[in-house]
């Protein structure tokens, strides 16, 4: 199952911020995709997802949005705040 979350326009550091509430709803396995317009979205997500020990599965930059496709670890990581 694929959530998607559509950030657009929102500025750092909301859709970090977004995404990380996204994912603790989320059953390990499960796959969220992202869609970001921000720039800082690219650094600020997989900064997020080395805390939380999320997997990025794919990023791709289409007509200046940034689509991450993140897939939830299995068990209990620590850095959720």
């Amino acid at each position: 199952m694929t959530t998607k979350l559509d950030l657009s326009g929102l500025k750092c550091p909301l859709p970090a911020l977004k995404t990380r509430k996204a994912l603790r709803g989320l059953a390990s396995g499960e796959r969220i995709e992202v869609v970001c317009t921000d720039p800082l979205a690219s650094i600020d997500i997989p900064n997020l997802l080395s805390e939380t020990g999320d997997l990025l599965v794919a990023t791709e930059r289409q007509d200046g949005r940034i689509v991450f496709v993140i897939e939830k670890a299995n068990g209990v990581v620590n850095g959720g705040g």
